[in-house]
């Protein structure tokens, strides 16, 4: 974990009367925080907004986020950004979400580079228009050199669909020769999900009060710590993201194990 102590103190220098940052332990700051990123369209709908206004909203929330999670040390933040059952919405909404995925890419770039964000995409982008994996691809390619916070946006991802394309490429290895049965394990499986090489995340944070998982990151998250919220993904600000920091720092891991006994 690296953060810049005087930037940290910067960014959160105007901390609301609920929040204490001296009581933010810098050691225990989460290695991998994910969100599944709730709430959109029923914010906008609350507004009397159309839910593509709500989607434009989120992706002010998600920025800072990002430049929050940069300035707390994390070394890798993912989001549910759209998933493989995502398009089964309206046909309108969908089109504008991938003009958005798009164009947001490009917007923030800037701020990518700035920070030395390296992204990655969880899920099959090939499945994307054109133009939307384009920018992508562009994307991808300016940020590959960074050596900051990973940003794994999850596009066209689905968890189960997710272990079935690792078990079928574990088959095919087996069929070949190049791989026996016997020396699948767990390490084997992960590497080949398309989160192979990053640490599993810690936090899971899903927003606008739903109580599920909704078919994401269905292996990762086996001892990954829930924090629900019942804000809407575009009113998530850094102090929710400190807020559940904290309540995760406050949490006993226990693994399957039992707690260490107080001294």
């Amino acid at each position: 974990m690296h953060y810049d102590e005087e930037k940290l103190i910067a960014y959160f220098s105007d901390a609301p009367d609920d929040i204490d940052m001296s009581q933010l332990d810098m050691a225990r700051i989460p290695r991998h925080i994910s969100c599944i990123m709730d709430g959109n369209g029923r914010w906008a709908t609350a507004r009397g907004l159309a839910r593509t206004e709500g989607h434009k909203a989120g992706i002010v929330s998600l920025r800072e986020v990002i430049t929050a999670a940069v300035r707390l040390g994390v070394d890798v933040l993912s989001a549910y950004a759209f998933s493989t059952e995502n398009w089964n919405r309206p046909k309108h909404e969908v089109n504008v979400l991938m003009h958005l995925f798009a164009k947001t890419f490009i917007d923030e770039l800037p701020l990518l580079k700035r920070e030395n964000v390296r992204v990655v995409f969880l899920g099959d982008i090939s499945a994307l228009p054109a133009r939307t994996r384009e920018v992508f691809e562009y994307g991808l390619a300016e940020c590959r050199d960074h050596t900051g916070m990973v940003l794994a946006l999850a596009v066209n991802y689905g968890g189960r669909a997710e272990i079935v394309r690792a078990a079928r490429q574990l088959a095919m290895l087996v069929k070949d020769g190049s791989l026996a049965p016997e020396d699948i394990d767990e390490a084997t499986v992960a590497n080949h999900l398309f989160t192979a090489g990053l640490p599993d995340p810690e936090l899971v944070i899903r927003t606008s009060g739903e109580l599920r998982v909704s078919n994401y990151l269905l292996w990762q998250i086996a001892y990954a710590e829930f924090y629900i919220t019942d804000t809407y993904w575009p009113d998530f600000s850094r102090w929710d993201l400190v807020r559940a920091i904290l309540a995760f720092q406050g949490r006993d891991r226990r693994f399957g194990g039992l707690s260490t006994p107080a001294r």
